[in-house]
């Protein structure tokens, strides 16, 4: 009598797990079925790939010296540690990943129960990959009116290998120093946008709405902008993998620069703008700026204006039009040089007649309401934009040309553009810029080149791996020339500027110009591929062609082309691997999945014909085909991104293996033994060929069974010799009781040792035919057995036990007991076996656990070990108890006894007596 405890089980994170660098990653372990104190301890170690086989030591709950070395300093520092979540549960924290924590990772649990018996630790595998999201944000100062429309886009990008999700939102922080950031609108990894609490009215009305407007921007718009929504507004990108465990994970969060934003109230709202009629002036021409205030009813409102140059005071108009000037410009002005007046109470204009160097800069005009015309205090002020004014010395004559001598190219073409600069004393810089046609955002920098010479590339163009290398050629003091060798597609069309800038006596002076080109795209050329095949089914040995044709609207000579070939092993795996590629250079390249093929087969090309040719066909060459063209633009220097792909129609190609002699006996025959003595089933193959191996498997059908039933799988010897046992035979003792033996070339036996009541039913094997065809091992056929029944000579004594039926249902997760009550009284000399067994719906019943006459416990599923127990509490009390029922463990139990006793001193054990009990269906109920 006593208590039957189940066996210790470590269960790590399932892998494998792929997480960034630099990231903070957590990795779980947890024990159960344990014996001894609630609060068990926890050892990390890792394999590195460099040396699977070592362990490497990082951090233990138990011991401060178990870290190895390379761990120390950051075990030491919490850079990695251990987080307990409960007794029996950790978190692993690794607080920066690094590219050196990559690797299989190990959890043991050191052993507190009083025997070694289940798992003591558990792996998993963590992949560290580059960090390769992105998300930008142009900074910007918005200021706009109650009511308006504000639109903020956000650029987010990724390159990560493996199969990822992006989450895009934005967010709104009301001050500066404001730490709790506001949900706007995010447009989640499941592509579902989702508003934050303050803008959901909102959002439902179609006022705030998030759009991709591009295959990386992102535009959040905000119609009928409210006070509320000053503040900052900044874009955050997620990206997101999901676990081996089906959960998602984010691995990296990106947030963009941000974009502070005023909202004028109605009523107090004040828009100030400057404008001039000409920025670009010579010595001693005529300037004049206009200061123009809009404000709802401004006539009875009364503003101060006051004009600024390079951030420094010139003069201010009183509401009242009183003019002051600051004092370094009062001689000025007394000479008629200077003027300002107010020309209405919305417009203000500053004039300043021969204009001279020290009149070069940046003016703004800030304006100022007020509640009276002698009052100081500013009700509200704003701030125009600033206006740059260039004035260049007497007789200064810059003028800039841009021409190109490729207005219209096709993808892959080169681009050459002309700046000519005329009329410089000086050295000049030169900043050449790009505008994609249908954008009209903010200019792309293309390249620079300093007056010194020196170069340098915007970074949309420093990959020389895609559009080739930019040059920027200085042709004379005057013409410069840029070119690229290799347009991607149609965005490298559009606008194409070039802005030149003299520096002379300490000032500065800009021209610009631009020019305009077409870039056509081949993939609107239109690019197909028809495969075909003269014969669908080959016979093992014999040869096949498939033949790729290829149609376009340009010449495939003019063009680098490759042509790969595709293959999906049959059965189809919805998955096709790339047999061979044949490169614009003309190499072959092989794929590593097949690699069979290359020594059998043969390629060929003519005109806009591709052919594949197999040699001597053998299984692994049965499956579906399919090839595929990709095309890159003329003058590619490196094979990055094809212009144009095309993928055939399948073609399934089937081969014939030769034809299987195999003939199995399917004679039926039948036996009956008594006792535990050993008995042998046998399977008779009569007719095979020489050369065939044989793989056999062993079936029974216990009773009730009828003989279409589902059998149970017994074992399984490979024609390799490899052991396989099912399911139900599974455990230690079921396996050392079922052997496959071959007693002869054509004769093989199941033996079964130490027969029981529970071995009867009717047994047969399933003999498969294998032979060695050139390249591997193929089955050619297979054949069943016919069935022997066996049958096991019950005792005519039969045990008392409880045979009344029970209904009995139980909760998820709480503990049940179902009875079995003997009332017999065992003699002195005779040892009893007891065996549990569930049955659902049709299906036949199926051992629980069996307590041996030996008294060992014996579980035919491994598993279920920690949740089953024996209770004895008397002598004919063999109860089963379930803890933390499932829904999974509803059905109908019973159990049955068998009382043995041994014929004499090292003599065979007899069965004297057997009973079953009554059946109790157990319903479970959910929590």
């Amino acid at each position: 009598a006593g208590l039957s405890t189940g066996q210790r089980v470590v269960t790590v994170q399932k892998g494998p797990l792929y997480r960034v660098r630099g990231s903070h990653v957590t990795l779980w372990c947890k024990v159960s079925g344990y014996q001894g104190p609630a609060e068990q301890n926890f050892q990390w170690s890792i394999y590195l790939p460099s040396a699977p086989e070592r362990e490497v030591q990082i951090v233990s709950t138990v011991d401060p010296s178990f870290p190895y070395a390379i761990y120390t300093q950051r075990v030491r520092s919490r850079g990695i540690y251990v987080e307990r979540v409960q007794g029996d549960a950790v978190l692993l924290h690794i607080t920066e990943l690094q590219d050196r924590d990559a690797g299989e990772y190990e959890c043991h649990t050191p052993n507190t129960d009083e025997r070694y018996f289940g798992s003591y630790s558990a792996k998993m595998n963590l992949v560290v990959i580059a960090d390769t999201l992105s998300a930008s944000m142009v900074p910007q100062a918005l200021t706009c009116a109650e009511g308006d429309t504000v639109e903020l886009t956000c650029e987010v990008s990724k390159s990560t290998a493996q199969h990822t999700h992006l989450s895009v939102g934005w967010y709104h922080l009301l001050g500066a120093g404001e730490s709790h950031a506001e949900e706007v609108l995010t447009l989640s990894k499941d592509f579902v946008l989702r508003p934050g609490p303050s803008y959901t009215q909102r959002f439902l009305a179609g006022d705030v709405r998030l759009n991709k407007v591009g295959n990386t921007t992102y535009k959040l718009s905000i119609g009928g902008a409210k006070p509320s929504d000053r503040g900052q507004l900044y874009c955050e990108a997620a990206e997101w993998i999901e676990d081996p465990d089906e959960t998602w994970k984010d691995i990296s969060r990106k947030q963009t620069g941000r974009t502070s934003l005023v909202v004028m109230s109605q009523g107090r709202d004040l828009s100030v703008d400057i404008a001039a009629a000409e920025t670009s002036l010579s010595e001693g021409d005529t300037l004049q700026l206009n200061c123009i205030v809009g404000a709802q009813k401004s006539s009875s409102r009364h503003f101060q204006v006051l004009w600024l140059l390079n951030s420094v005071g010139v003069a201010r108009v009183d509401p009242h039009g009183v003019l002051i000037w600051e004092e370094e410009y009062e001689e000025r002005a007394k000479l008629g040089q200077l003027q300002a007046f107010k020309q209405s109470n919305m417009v203000y204009i500053l004039t300043i007649y021969e204009v001279g160097l020290k009149d070069n800069g940046t003016y703004h005009c800030s304006v100022s309401e007020v509640k009276t015309p002698g009052d100081f205090h500013a009700i509200q002020t704003n701030l125009s934009s600033g206006i740059q004014v260039d004035v260049k010395p007497t007789g200064y004559r810059m003028r800039l040309s841009v021409s190109t001598s490729t207005p219209q190219v096709m993808a892959g073409d080169a681009l050459i553009l002309l700046c000519e600069v005329q009329g410089v004393t000086s050295p000049v810089s030169v900043q050449w810029w790009h505008l994609p046609p249908q954008h009209p955002g903010p200019r792309v920098p293309v390249a620079t080149m300093e007056r010194d010479g020196t170069l340098s590339l915007g970074s949309t163009y420093r990959d020389g791996g895609t559009r080739g290398s930019l040059r920027l050629e200085k042709a004379s003091s005057g013409a410069f020339t840029l070119v690229i060798p290799n347009t991607l597609d149609e965005g490298d069309g559009g606008r194409y500027g070039c802005e030149a800038t003299e520096w002379s006596r300490g000032q500065r002076w800009t021209e610009e110009g631009e020019t305009a080109v077409t870039v056509s795209s081949m993939a609107g050329l239109g690019l197909h591929a028809t495969l075909r095949s003269r014969i669908a089914t080959v016979t093992y040995g014999q040869s096949f062609e498939l033949v790729c044709q290829v149609s376009t609207n340009y010449t495939l000579e003019e063009v680098p082309v490759s042509v790969g070939w595709l293959f999906q092993p049959s059965p189809p795996t919805g998955h096709y691997r790339e047999l061979v590629r044949v490169l614009p250079s003309g190499t072959m390249a092989w794929g590593a999945a097949q690699p069979h093929f290359q020594g059998k087969a043969q390629l060929t090309k003519a005109a806009t014909s591709f052919r594949l040719r197999i040699h001597s066909a053998a299984a692994a060459e049965e499956g579906i085909y399919q090839c595929e063209v990709k095309v890159w633009r003329r003058n590619t220097l490196t094979l990055g991104q094809p212009a144009a792909t095309a993928r055939s129609n399948a073609v399934g190609i089937k081969v014939v293996l030769p034809e299987s002699k195999l003939h199995v006996s399917t004679k039926e025959s039948s036996m009956e033994i008594a006792g535990s003595a050993d008995t042998a089933i046998e399977c008779r193959i009569v007719f095979a060929q020489n050369n065939s191996q044989f793989s056999i498997t062993w079936y029974l059908l216990p009773p009730p069974l009828p003989a279409n039933a589902t059998p149970l799988k017994i074992l399984r010897v490979s024609y390799s010799s490899i052991l396989e046992y099912g399911a139900e035979f599974s455990s230690p003792a079921q396996k050392s009781r079922f052997l496959s033996q071959r007693v002869s070339s054509n004769v093989f036996w199941l033996r079964i040792l130490s027969a029981n009541p529970r071995d009867q039913g009717r047994y047969y094997c399933v003999v498969e035919e294998w032979s060695w065809l050139a390249d591997g091992w193929y089955k050619l056929g297979e054949g069943a057995s016919g069935k022997t029944m066996l049958e096991f000579k019950l005792p005519e004594r039969e045990l008392h036990l409880e045979k009344t039926n029970h209904n009995v249902s139980a909760r998820a997760g709480e503990e049940v007991t179902l009875h079995c009550l003997l009332r017999d009284i065992r003699p002195p000399t005779a040892c009893l076996s007891v065996t549990w067994f569930r049955a659902e719906k049709s299906d036949p019943a199926r051992p629980l656990l069996t307590l041996r006459r030996d008294g060992a416990i014996e579980y035919p599923q491994e598993s279920q070990a920690g949740r089953l127990h024996l209770r004895r509490p008397a002598a004919g009390d063999f109860s089963l108890t379930l803890r933390s029922v499932e829904e999974g463990d509803a059905g109908v139990y019973h159990c049955e006894v068998q009382e043995w006793q041994q014929q004499g001193e090292g003599k065979d054990w007899a069965l004297q007596a057997l009973a079953r009990s009554g059946y109790t269906q157990l319903t479970t109920v959910p929590p």
